[in-house]
């Protein structure tokens, strides 16, 4: 008997440095400012010392800004 196992996705984590350089080099203020006001993903707190944004929620974020852009 054969098992059916599902492929499992991998999730791929975006720190701080690399969210700043997909937004054009802001600041992390005004990353942080963004996430306050609901207009940029949550991060995911791992460990004390160490949050991380979901690269598919941060990748999609970025498609709806160009998106508005082109209307």
């Amino acid at each position: 008997m054969q098992l059916n196992n599902p492929v499992s996705k991998s999730i791929t984590f975006y720190r701080l440095p690399k969210i700043r350089e997909i937004c054009g080099g802001v600041s992390a203020s005004t990353i942080w400012a963004w996430v306050k006001k609901g207009t940029f993903p949550k991060p995911i707190r791992l460990s004390e010392n160490c949050t991380v944004w979901n690269a598919a929620d941060v990748e999609e974020w970025a498609q709806s800004r160009i998106t508005a852009s082109h209307k």
